[in-house]
Protein backbone atom coordinates (compact mmCIF):
# COMPACT_ATOMS: atom_id res chain seq x y z
CA UNK A 1 0.00 0.00 0.00
CA UNK A 2 2.14 3.10 -0.86
CA UNK A 3 1.87 6.53 0.43
CA UNK A 4 3.06 10.01 -0.21
CA UNK A 5 4.13 12.83 1.87
CA UNK A 6 4.01 16.79 0.77
CA UNK A 7 6.95 18.28 2.49
CA UNK A 8 7.35 21.89 2.33
CA UNK A 9 10.56 23.28 3.55
CA UNK A 10 11.18 26.69 5.07
CA UNK A 11 7.34 27.12 5.59
CA UNK A 12 7.26 30.52 7.48
CA UNK A 13 9.65 31.84 4.62
CA UNK A 14 7.08 30.44 1.66
CA UNK A 15 4.17 31.04 3.19
CA UNK A 16 5.61 34.87 3.27
CA UNK A 17 7.02 34.48 -0.36
CA UNK A 18 3.78 33.13 -1.66
CA UNK A 19 1.80 36.25 -0.99
CA UNK A 20 4.62 38.22 -1.95
CA UNK A 21 5.74 36.34 -4.99
CA UNK A 22 8.36 39.58 -6.27
CA UNK A 23 10.16 38.92 -3.30
CA UNK A 24 11.71 35.27 -4.46
CA UNK A 25 14.09 37.56 -6.79
CA UNK A 26 15.10 39.12 -3.75
CA UNK A 27 17.39 38.29 -0.64
CA UNK A 28 14.71 38.31 2.42
CA UNK A 29 14.17 37.24 6.01
CA UNK A 30 11.65 36.76 8.45
CA UNK A 31 11.75 38.50 11.91
CA UNK A 32 8.97 37.19 14.62
CA UNK A 33 9.44 38.46 18.38
CA UNK A 34 8.00 42.04 20.03
CA UNK A 35 9.68 44.97 19.07
CA UNK A 36 12.64 45.43 19.90
CA UNK A 37 13.46 42.41 20.04
CA UNK A 38 12.98 41.32 16.98
CA UNK A 39 15.09 38.21 15.65
CA UNK A 40 15.44 36.06 12.52
CA UNK A 41 13.19 32.72 11.98
CA UNK A 42 13.17 32.30 8.40
CA UNK A 43 15.83 33.72 5.59
CA UNK A 44 16.37 32.57 1.74
CA UNK A 45 19.80 31.65 0.11
CA UNK A 46 20.42 34.76 -1.55
CA UNK A 47 19.78 36.40 2.03
CA UNK A 48 22.21 34.04 3.88
CA UNK A 49 24.93 34.71 0.83
CA UNK A 50 25.08 38.17 1.96
CA UNK A 51 25.74 37.63 5.75
CA UNK A 52 22.20 37.00 7.48
CA UNK A 53 21.57 34.23 9.78
CA UNK A 54 19.14 32.95 12.25
CA UNK A 55 19.03 34.35 15.68
CA UNK A 56 20.04 37.57 14.40
CA UNK A 57 18.56 40.84 15.75
CA UNK A 58 16.63 43.11 13.25
CA UNK A 59 19.06 46.13 13.68
CA UNK A 60 22.17 44.10 12.46
CA UNK A 61 20.10 42.45 9.66
CA UNK A 62 19.23 46.27 8.65
CA UNK A 63 22.60 47.01 8.19
CA UNK A 64 22.73 44.26 5.17
CA UNK A 65 22.53 46.97 2.11
CA UNK A 66 19.50 45.54 -0.28
CA UNK A 67 17.56 42.91 2.10
CA UNK A 68 14.43 42.30 2.17
CA UNK A 69 12.53 42.11 5.96
CA UNK A 70 8.80 41.33 6.39
CA UNK A 71 7.07 40.39 9.94
CA UNK A 72 5.80 36.80 10.17
CA UNK A 73 2.13 36.95 10.05
CA UNK A 74 0.06 34.06 10.91
CA UNK A 75 -2.65 34.58 8.89
CA UNK A 76 0.02 33.96 5.61
CA UNK A 77 0.44 30.47 6.96
CA UNK A 78 -2.59 29.87 8.26
CA UNK A 79 -3.90 30.27 4.92
CA UNK A 80 -0.23 28.69 3.21
CA UNK A 81 -1.30 25.63 5.18
CA UNK A 82 -4.98 24.93 4.01
CA UNK A 83 -3.71 25.77 0.21
CA UNK A 84 -1.40 22.56 1.03
CA UNK A 85 -4.60 21.06 2.03
CA UNK A 86 -6.59 21.78 -1.10
CA UNK A 87 -3.61 20.15 -2.84
CA UNK A 88 -3.43 16.90 -1.30
CA UNK A 89 -7.29 16.84 -1.43
CA UNK A 90 -6.78 17.42 -5.59
CA UNK A 91 -5.27 13.85 -5.62
CA UNK A 92 -6.78 12.15 -2.87
CA UNK A 93 -9.60 11.93 -0.19
CA UNK A 94 -7.66 10.15 2.04
CA UNK A 95 -5.26 12.57 3.92
CA UNK A 96 -3.20 13.04 7.35
CA UNK A 97 -2.83 16.75 7.98
CA UNK A 98 0.35 15.64 9.63
CA UNK A 99 1.57 19.36 10.40
CA UNK A 100 1.55 23.25 9.61
CA UNK A 101 4.14 21.94 6.75
CA UNK A 102 3.74 18.36 5.97
CA UNK A 103 0.72 16.27 4.89
CA UNK A 104 0.62 12.80 4.11
CA UNK A 105 -1.70 11.13 1.51
CA UNK A 106 -3.45 7.39 0.77
CA UNK A 107 -2.03 6.31 -2.83
CA UNK A 108 -4.14 3.32 -3.13
CA UNK A 109 -5.70 2.90 -6.19
CA UNK A 110 -4.34 6.46 -7.99
CA UNK A 111 -1.68 4.41 -10.36
CA UNK A 112 -4.21 3.41 -12.68
CA UNK A 113 -4.96 7.23 -13.06
CA UNK A 114 -1.57 8.27 -13.26
CA UNK A 115 0.41 5.41 -14.60
CA UNK A 116 2.84 5.04 -12.17
CA UNK A 117 3.85 6.53 -8.93
CA UNK A 118 6.72 8.25 -10.16
CA UNK A 119 4.29 10.55 -12.60
CA UNK A 120 1.92 10.79 -9.92
CA UNK A 121 4.90 11.80 -7.30
CA UNK A 122 6.02 14.53 -10.43
CA UNK A 123 2.41 15.84 -10.48
CA UNK A 124 2.43 16.38 -7.24
CA UNK A 125 5.34 18.71 -6.86
CA UNK A 126 4.05 20.51 -10.34
CA UNK A 127 1.05 20.91 -8.81
CA UNK A 128 2.28 22.39 -5.47
CA UNK A 129 4.82 24.78 -7.72
CA UNK A 130 1.69 25.87 -9.08
CA UNK A 131 0.12 26.66 -5.65
CA UNK A 132 3.50 28.75 -5.34
CA UNK A 133 5.23 26.58 -3.00
CA UNK A 134 8.50 24.68 -3.37
CA UNK A 135 7.90 21.33 -2.07
CA UNK A 136 9.47 17.73 -1.45
CA UNK A 137 7.71 14.48 -2.28
CA UNK A 138 8.20 11.55 -0.55
CA UNK A 139 6.92 8.15 -1.60
CA UNK A 140 6.98 4.86 0.01
CA UNK A 141 5.48 1.73 1.43
CA UNK A 142 4.31 3.36 4.90
CA UNK A 143 3.34 7.00 6.19
CA UNK A 144 6.63 7.41 8.89
CA UNK A 145 8.77 6.22 5.60
CA UNK A 146 7.13 8.57 3.12
CA UNK A 147 7.18 11.54 5.63
CA UNK A 148 11.19 10.99 6.64
CA UNK A 149 12.21 11.12 3.03
CA UNK A 150 10.30 14.07 2.19
CA UNK A 151 11.82 16.27 5.08
CA UNK A 152 15.65 14.35 4.74
CA UNK A 153 15.58 14.06 0.76
CA UNK A 154 14.88 17.11 -1.56
CA UNK A 155 12.82 17.16 -4.33
CA UNK A 156 10.91 14.11 -5.58
CA UNK A 157 12.34 10.79 -3.86
CA UNK A 158 10.84 7.28 -4.25
CA UNK A 159 11.36 4.91 -1.89
CA UNK A 160 11.12 0.84 -3.16
CA UNK A 161 9.89 -1.41 -0.40
CA UNK A 162 13.57 -3.21 -0.30
CA UNK A 163 15.75 0.08 -0.44
CA UNK A 164 13.92 1.72 2.32
CA UNK A 165 16.05 1.27 4.91
CA UNK A 166 19.62 1.79 2.90
CA UNK A 167 17.97 5.02 1.70
CA UNK A 168 16.77 6.52 5.07
CA UNK A 169 20.00 5.33 7.02
CA UNK A 170 22.11 8.27 4.82
CA UNK A 171 20.34 10.61 6.31
CA UNK A 172 21.28 12.13 9.75
CA UNK A 173 19.20 11.72 12.76
CA UNK A 174 18.35 15.33 12.76
CA UNK A 175 15.21 14.43 10.01
CA UNK A 176 13.34 12.68 12.49
CA UNK A 177 12.73 15.55 14.93
CA UNK A 178 14.23 14.15 17.81
CA UNK A 179 13.61 16.29 21.56
CA UNK A 180 16.62 18.52 23.01
CA UNK A 181 17.58 15.52 25.57
CA UNK A 182 17.55 12.93 23.01
CA UNK A 183 19.42 14.59 20.32
CA UNK A 184 22.24 15.94 22.72
CA UNK A 185 22.52 12.26 23.75
CA UNK A 186 22.93 10.83 20.72
CA UNK A 187 25.38 13.56 19.64
CA UNK A 188 27.43 12.42 23.02
CA UNK A 189 27.29 8.90 21.63
CA UNK A 190 28.95 9.91 18.52
CA UNK A 191 25.33 8.48 16.50
CA UNK A 192 24.99 11.04 13.15
CA UNK A 193 22.87 8.94 10.69
CA UNK A 194 19.99 6.95 10.73
CA UNK A 195 22.18 4.20 10.09
CA UNK A 196 23.87 4.18 13.06
CA UNK A 197 20.86 4.74 15.14
CA UNK A 198 19.45 1.45 13.87
CA UNK A 199 22.29 -0.44 14.02
CA UNK A 200 22.06 -0.03 18.03
CA UNK A 201 20.78 -3.16 20.28
CA UNK A 202 17.26 -2.53 21.01
CA UNK A 203 17.40 -3.69 24.92
CA UNK A 204 19.74 -0.90 25.63
CA UNK A 205 18.50 1.35 23.73
CA UNK A 206 15.31 0.91 25.62
CA UNK A 207 17.16 1.18 29.07
CA UNK A 208 18.69 4.33 28.28
CA UNK A 209 15.78 6.01 26.34
CA UNK A 210 13.02 4.17 26.79
CA UNK A 211 10.31 3.68 23.94
CA UNK A 212 10.35 6.94 22.43
CA UNK A 213 14.08 5.96 21.26
CA UNK A 214 12.59 2.07 20.45
CA UNK A 215 10.18 4.39 17.92
CA UNK A 216 12.89 6.58 16.86
CA UNK A 217 14.64 3.37 15.69
CA UNK A 218 11.71 2.00 13.73
CA UNK A 219 11.55 5.54 12.00
CA UNK A 220 15.20 5.47 11.01
CA UNK A 221 14.68 1.86 10.16
CA UNK A 222 11.58 2.68 7.96
CA UNK A 223 9.42 -0.26 9.55
CA UNK A 224 7.19 1.91 11.57
CA UNK A 225 3.24 1.11 9.57
CA UNK A 226 1.28 2.92 11.50
CA UNK A 227 -2.35 3.76 9.58
CA UNK A 228 -3.38 7.23 8.58
CA UNK A 229 -4.99 9.92 10.72
CA UNK A 230 -7.85 11.18 8.28
CA UNK A 231 -8.01 14.90 7.99
CA UNK A 232 -11.95 16.69 7.31
CA UNK A 233 -11.84 18.80 3.81
CA UNK A 234 -12.42 22.68 5.12
CA UNK A 235 -15.21 23.90 3.70
CA UNK A 236 -13.38 27.64 4.12
CA UNK A 237 -11.47 29.59 1.63
CA UNK A 238 -9.81 32.47 2.74
CA UNK A 239 -6.72 34.81 2.07
CA UNK A 240 -5.21 37.12 3.72
CA UNK A 241 -2.75 39.76 2.87
CA UNK A 242 -1.01 42.50 4.21
CA UNK A 243 0.94 45.64 3.25
CA UNK A 244 3.80 47.23 4.44
CA UNK A 245 2.62 50.64 2.64
CA UNK A 246 -1.01 51.44 2.70
CA UNK A 247 -2.62 51.12 -1.13
CA UNK A 248 -4.52 54.22 -2.09
CA UNK A 249 -4.72 53.82 -5.79
CA UNK A 250 -7.42 51.73 -7.58
CA UNK A 251 -4.47 50.06 -10.24
CA UNK A 252 -1.99 48.77 -7.31
CA UNK A 253 -5.16 47.40 -5.73
CA UNK A 254 -6.39 45.61 -8.28
CA UNK A 255 -3.21 44.15 -9.20
CA UNK A 256 -3.37 42.72 -5.35
CA UNK A 257 -6.56 41.70 -5.53
CA UNK A 258 -5.78 39.51 -8.73
CA UNK A 259 -3.29 37.46 -6.81
CA UNK A 260 -5.57 36.86 -4.21
CA UNK A 261 -8.37 36.22 -6.84
CA UNK A 262 -5.69 33.32 -7.84
CA UNK A 263 -4.64 32.09 -4.97
CA UNK A 264 -8.67 31.60 -4.44
CA UNK A 265 -9.67 30.36 -7.98
CA UNK A 266 -6.58 27.51 -7.94
CA UNK A 267 -7.68 26.49 -4.24
CA UNK A 268 -10.93 26.16 -5.32
CA UNK A 269 -10.01 24.56 -9.16
CA UNK A 270 -8.37 22.05 -6.79
CA UNK A 271 -11.36 21.19 -5.21
CA UNK A 272 -13.50 20.74 -8.40
CA UNK A 273 -15.58 24.13 -6.80
CA UNK A 274 -16.33 27.33 -7.73
CA UNK A 275 -17.72 30.72 -5.94
CA UNK A 276 -21.02 32.24 -6.48
CA UNK A 277 -20.19 34.81 -3.04
CA UNK A 278 -17.43 36.46 -2.13
CA UNK A 279 -16.85 38.77 0.51
CA UNK A 280 -14.13 41.60 0.77
CA UNK A 281 -12.82 42.73 4.17
CA UNK A 282 -10.47 45.53 3.95
CA UNK A 283 -8.33 47.59 6.71
CA UNK A 284 -8.01 51.13 6.21
CA UNK A 285 -5.80 53.83 7.52
CA UNK A 286 -7.19 57.08 9.29
CA UNK A 287 -8.36 59.14 6.70
CA UNK A 288 -10.71 61.73 6.21
CA UNK A 289 -11.76 62.56 1.96
CA UNK A 290 -11.65 60.14 -0.41
CA UNK A 291 -9.00 59.09 -1.70
CA UNK A 292 -10.31 56.16 -4.71
CA UNK A 293 -11.49 58.53 -7.78
CA UNK A 294 -14.98 57.33 -8.85
CA UNK A 295 -15.26 57.29 -12.43
CA UNK A 296 -18.52 59.40 -12.89
CA UNK A 297 -20.06 61.67 -10.41
CA UNK A 298 -23.76 60.22 -11.36
CA UNK A 299 -22.41 56.99 -9.30
CA UNK A 300 -22.31 59.05 -5.91
CA UNK A 301 -25.89 60.54 -6.74
CA UNK A 302 -27.37 57.13 -7.48
CA UNK A 303 -25.68 56.03 -4.30
CA UNK A 304 -27.03 58.85 -2.14
CA UNK A 305 -30.72 59.01 -3.58
CA UNK A 306 -30.46 54.98 -2.86
CA UNK A 307 -29.72 55.55 1.05
CA UNK A 308 -32.53 58.33 0.84
CA UNK A 309 -34.90 55.88 -0.62
CA UNK A 310 -34.28 52.59 1.71
CA UNK A 311 -32.92 50.45 -1.80
CA UNK A 312 -30.32 47.51 -1.45
CA UNK A 313 -27.22 47.00 -3.26
CA UNK A 314 -23.90 45.83 -3.06
CA UNK A 315 -22.65 49.03 -1.08
CA UNK A 316 -19.98 48.52 1.05
CA UNK A 317 -21.09 48.24 4.85
CA UNK A 318 -18.65 50.90 6.73
CA UNK A 319 -18.68 49.65 10.24
CA UNK A 320 -16.16 52.29 11.99
CA UNK A 321 -14.09 54.19 10.05
CA UNK A 322 -11.01 51.62 10.13
CA UNK A 323 -12.99 49.00 8.06
CA UNK A 324 -14.02 48.55 4.63
CA UNK A 325 -16.25 45.42 4.19
CA UNK A 326 -18.63 44.49 1.07
CA UNK A 327 -19.64 41.40 -0.39
CA UNK A 328 -19.68 40.53 -4.31
CA UNK A 329 -22.74 37.68 -5.69
CA UNK A 330 -22.65 36.17 -8.69
CA UNK A 331 -25.78 34.21 -10.36
CA UNK A 332 -23.85 31.28 -11.15
CA UNK A 333 -20.78 30.08 -9.73
CA UNK A 334 -17.39 31.09 -11.03
CA UNK A 335 -13.79 30.47 -10.87
CA UNK A 336 -12.48 32.56 -13.68
CA UNK A 337 -9.51 35.19 -11.60
CA UNK A 338 -9.50 37.49 -14.61
CA UNK A 339 -13.46 37.52 -14.69
CA UNK A 340 -14.12 37.90 -11.08
CA UNK A 341 -11.22 40.71 -11.01
CA UNK A 342 -13.19 43.02 -13.76
CA UNK A 343 -16.26 42.16 -11.82
CA UNK A 344 -14.35 43.56 -8.69
CA UNK A 345 -12.93 46.78 -10.90
CA UNK A 346 -16.37 47.73 -11.52
CA UNK A 347 -17.50 47.33 -7.90
CA UNK A 348 -15.30 49.33 -6.62
CA UNK A 349 -14.98 52.15 -9.03
CA UNK A 350 -19.01 52.25 -7.88
CA UNK A 351 -18.37 51.82 -3.84
CA UNK A 352 -15.22 53.09 -3.63
CA UNK A 353 -13.44 53.35 -0.10
CA UNK A 354 -12.81 56.10 1.79
CA UNK A 355 -9.02 55.40 3.29
CA UNK A 356 -5.65 54.02 2.03
CA UNK A 357 -6.14 50.34 2.61
CA UNK A 358 -3.17 48.62 4.96
CA UNK A 359 -4.62 44.91 5.07
CA UNK A 360 -7.00 42.92 2.50
CA UNK A 361 -8.87 40.06 3.83
CA UNK A 362 -10.98 38.04 0.97
CA UNK A 363 -13.61 35.07 1.35
CA UNK A 364 -15.41 32.90 -0.93
CA UNK A 365 -18.03 30.67 -0.20
CA UNK A 366 -17.34 27.31 -2.10
CA UNK A 367 -20.69 26.41 -4.64
CA UNK A 368 -20.89 23.59 -6.65
CA UNK A 369 -20.08 24.31 -10.50
CA UNK A 370 -22.60 24.15 -13.26
CA UNK A 371 -22.82 21.64 -15.37
CA UNK A 372 -24.87 21.59 -18.52
CA UNK A 373 -25.31 20.47 -22.11
CA UNK A 374 -26.61 22.19 -24.87
CA UNK A 375 -28.99 21.41 -27.05
CA UNK A 376 -28.52 20.41 -31.02
CA UNK A 377 -31.57 22.78 -31.94
CA UNK A 378 -30.98 25.23 -29.54
CA UNK A 379 -29.29 28.46 -29.69
CA UNK A 380 -26.22 29.24 -27.72
CA UNK A 381 -26.94 31.22 -24.57
CA UNK A 382 -24.22 33.98 -23.57
CA UNK A 383 -21.76 32.70 -21.47
CA UNK A 384 -22.28 33.42 -17.68
CA UNK A 385 -18.96 34.86 -16.84
CA UNK A 386 -19.34 37.69 -19.98
CA UNK A 387 -22.64 38.34 -19.43
CA UNK A 388 -22.26 39.09 -15.88
CA UNK A 389 -18.94 41.24 -16.82
CA UNK A 390 -21.81 43.01 -19.21
CA UNK A 391 -24.40 43.31 -16.83
CA UNK A 392 -21.54 45.12 -13.88
CA UNK A 393 -20.64 47.09 -16.57
CA UNK A 394 -24.12 48.53 -16.90
CA UNK A 395 -24.87 48.99 -13.80
CA UNK A 396 -22.13 51.05 -13.51
CA UNK A 397 -22.94 52.96 -16.08
CA UNK A 398 -27.01 53.28 -15.78
CA UNK A 399 -27.39 52.20 -12.09
CA UNK A 400 -28.05 49.30 -10.20
CA UNK A 401 -31.77 49.81 -10.24
CA UNK A 402 -32.26 50.36 -13.81
CA UNK A 403 -30.74 46.92 -14.51
CA UNK A 404 -31.88 43.33 -13.47
CA UNK A 405 -35.11 41.06 -13.33
CA UNK A 406 -38.53 42.61 -12.85
CA UNK A 407 -39.89 41.42 -9.70
CA UNK A 408 -43.42 41.95 -7.96
CA UNK A 409 -43.36 44.69 -4.27
CA UNK A 410 -45.67 43.74 -1.87
CA UNK A 411 -47.69 46.69 -2.44
CA UNK A 412 -51.06 48.05 -4.03
CA UNK A 413 -49.63 51.10 -5.64
CA UNK A 414 -49.85 50.53 -9.43
CA UNK A 415 -47.45 49.51 -11.84
CA UNK A 416 -44.98 49.12 -8.91
CA UNK A 417 -42.11 46.41 -9.29
CA UNK A 418 -38.15 46.30 -8.29
CA UNK A 419 -35.44 45.13 -10.02
CA UNK A 420 -33.46 41.95 -8.46
CA UNK A 421 -29.98 40.73 -9.67
CA UNK A 422 -30.56 38.76 -13.52
CA UNK A 423 -30.15 35.15 -12.96
CA UNK A 424 -30.62 33.03 -15.83
CA UNK A 425 -29.87 29.44 -13.97
CA UNK A 426 -33.13 30.45 -11.58
CA UNK A 427 -35.34 31.43 -14.57
CA UNK A 428 -34.35 28.16 -16.24
CA UNK A 429 -35.08 26.68 -13.24
CA UNK A 430 -38.21 27.59 -13.19
CA UNK A 431 -38.78 26.91 -16.08
CA UNK A 432 -38.31 23.41 -16.06
CA UNK A 433 -40.47 22.88 -13.05
CA UNK A 434 -43.47 23.60 -15.19
CA UNK A 435 -45.73 21.67 -15.48
CA UNK A 436 -45.86 20.03 -19.05
CA UNK A 437 -49.36 19.06 -20.98
CA UNK A 438 -48.82 16.13 -23.01
CA UNK A 439 -51.06 16.38 -26.36
CA UNK A 440 -53.37 13.78 -25.68
CA UNK A 441 -55.00 16.04 -22.61
CA UNK A 442 -54.57 19.32 -24.97
CA UNK A 443 -57.98 20.48 -25.96
CA UNK A 444 -58.87 23.31 -28.28
CA UNK A 445 -59.85 26.35 -26.39
CA UNK A 446 -61.45 29.54 -27.88
CA UNK A 447 -59.27 32.38 -27.84
CA UNK A 448 -60.43 35.53 -26.47
CA UNK A 449 -59.56 38.88 -27.82
CA UNK A 450 -57.43 40.16 -24.98
CA UNK A 451 -56.44 43.78 -24.31
CA UNK A 452 -53.07 45.15 -22.76
CA UNK A 453 -52.09 47.71 -21.25
CA UNK A 454 -48.63 49.03 -22.68
CA UNK A 455 -47.24 51.62 -19.80
CA UNK A 456 -45.18 54.57 -20.14
CA UNK A 457 -41.57 54.92 -18.51
CA UNK A 458 -42.03 57.47 -17.46
CA UNK A 459 -45.71 58.41 -17.24
CA UNK A 460 -46.47 61.34 -19.80
CA UNK A 461 -47.81 64.92 -18.15
CA UNK A 462 -50.57 65.59 -19.29
CA UNK A 463 -53.12 69.01 -18.93
CA UNK A 464 -56.70 67.94 -18.63
CA UNK A 465 -59.93 70.31 -19.17
CA UNK A 466 -62.59 68.88 -16.75
CA UNK A 467 -66.29 69.52 -16.73
CA UNK A 468 -69.14 68.56 -14.36
CA UNK A 469 -65.70 65.85 -12.89
CA UNK A 470 -65.28 64.71 -15.91
CA UNK A 471 -62.49 64.94 -18.28
CA UNK A 472 -63.59 66.44 -21.95
CA UNK A 473 -60.52 67.52 -23.24
CA UNK A 474 -56.87 66.67 -23.33
CA UNK A 475 -53.26 67.65 -24.48
CA UNK A 476 -50.34 65.61 -23.93
CA UNK A 477 -47.18 65.12 -25.91
CA UNK A 478 -48.10 68.18 -28.12
CA UNK A 479 -51.55 66.03 -28.95
CA UNK A 480 -54.83 67.66 -28.34
CA UNK A 481 -57.58 65.48 -28.05
CA UNK A 482 -61.17 65.16 -27.48
CA UNK A 483 -62.13 62.62 -25.03
CA UNK A 484 -65.36 60.66 -26.41
CA UNK A 485 -66.13 58.27 -23.34
CA UNK A 486 -64.91 58.09 -19.95
CA UNK A 487 -64.82 55.63 -17.48
CA UNK A 488 -63.77 56.33 -14.23
CA UNK A 489 -62.64 57.30 -11.90
CA UNK A 490 -60.94 54.34 -9.48
CA UNK A 491 -59.72 56.05 -6.65
CA UNK A 492 -56.92 54.56 -4.75
CA UNK A 493 -53.93 55.31 -1.79
CA UNK A 494 -51.69 53.79 -0.04
CA UNK A 495 -48.29 54.33 2.17
CA UNK A 496 -49.90 57.39 3.95
CA UNK A 497 -47.40 56.20 6.64
CA UNK A 498 -44.36 56.53 4.34
CA UNK A 499 -42.34 59.67 3.13
CA UNK A 500 -43.82 58.59 -0.43
CA UNK A 501 -47.09 58.19 -0.33
CA UNK A 502 -49.49 58.03 -3.06
CA UNK A 503 -53.67 59.37 -3.64
CA UNK A 504 -54.51 59.44 -7.24
CA UNK A 505 -57.75 58.65 -9.29
CA UNK A 506 -57.37 56.85 -12.40
CA UNK A 507 -59.96 56.67 -16.04
CA UNK A 508 -59.89 55.02 -18.77
CA UNK A 509 -60.27 57.74 -21.44
CA UNK A 510 -61.33 57.01 -25.65
CA UNK A 511 -60.30 60.17 -27.36
CA UNK A 512 -60.07 61.18 -30.66
CA UNK A 513 -57.83 63.01 -32.00
CA UNK A 514 -57.57 65.41 -35.67
CA UNK A 515 -55.99 62.89 -38.11
CA UNK A 516 -53.57 65.38 -39.86
CA UNK A 517 -51.77 65.95 -36.49
CA UNK A 518 -52.28 62.27 -35.28
CA UNK A 519 -50.04 61.61 -38.73
CA UNK A 520 -47.30 63.36 -37.43
CA UNK A 521 -46.86 62.26 -33.94
CA UNK A 522 -44.72 59.82 -32.57
CA UNK A 523 -47.56 58.82 -29.96
CA UNK A 524 -49.49 56.62 -32.69
CA UNK A 525 -45.81 55.22 -33.84
CA UNK A 526 -45.70 53.13 -30.21
CA UNK A 527 -49.18 51.35 -31.19
CA UNK A 528 -47.67 50.84 -35.24
CA UNK A 529 -50.69 52.25 -36.20
CA UNK A 530 -50.24 55.47 -38.37
CA UNK A 531 -53.97 55.79 -39.58
CA UNK A 532 -55.56 55.10 -36.16
CA UNK A 533 -56.93 58.80 -34.81
CA UNK A 534 -58.73 56.85 -31.99
CA UNK A 535 -57.53 55.16 -28.67
CA UNK A 536 -58.34 54.14 -25.44
CA UNK A 537 -55.43 55.92 -22.78
CA UNK A 538 -55.40 55.05 -19.05
CA UNK A 539 -55.03 58.57 -17.99
CA UNK A 540 -54.07 59.67 -13.84
CA UNK A 541 -54.67 62.87 -11.52
CA UNK A 542 -52.51 62.92 -8.44
CA UNK A 543 -54.82 63.98 -5.61
CA UNK A 544 -51.88 65.75 -3.57
CA UNK A 545 -50.42 67.75 -6.38
CA UNK A 546 -53.28 68.32 -8.42
CA UNK A 547 -51.12 67.12 -12.05
CA UNK A 548 -52.55 65.03 -15.12
CA UNK A 549 -50.24 62.22 -16.41
CA UNK A 550 -50.77 60.20 -19.15
CA UNK A 551 -49.78 56.23 -17.90
CA UNK A 552 -50.19 54.40 -21.06
CA UNK A 553 -52.30 52.98 -24.05
CA UNK A 554 -54.42 49.73 -24.98
CA UNK A 555 -53.32 47.66 -27.37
Amino acid sequence: MPFACIHIPHFILQAALRAEPELRAQPAGIVEGTPPLLTIVALNEKAAQLGLRLEMTKLQAEQIPGLQLRQRSAAHETAAHAALLDLALAFSPRIEDTAADTIALDLTGLVSLFGSLENLAQRLAARAAEFGFRANVGVASNPEAAQLAARGFSGVTLLAPEEEAQRLGSLPVSALHLSVEMRETLDRWGVRTCAALAALPVAQLSERLGQEGVRMQELARGGNVRALIPARATSQFEETLELDSAVSELEPLAFLLGRLLDQLCARLSARALGTNEIHLKMKLEPGEEEIFPVADESVLQRNSKRKKSGRKNFAPAQHGPSTYETTLRLPLPMRDSKALLRLWRLHLEANPPVSPIAKIEMTAEPAQTRFAQAGLFQPLSPDPEKLEITMARMRHLIGEANIGAPEPVDTHRPLTFAMKHFDPAAVAKDFAEQPRRSAADATPAIVAPVIALRAFRPAMPARVEVRADVPVRILFNGVCGEVIAASGPWRNSGDWWTEDPWNQDEWDLEIEFPLPRAKETKLFAMKQESAVSRGVYRAMYERASGNWFIRGVYD
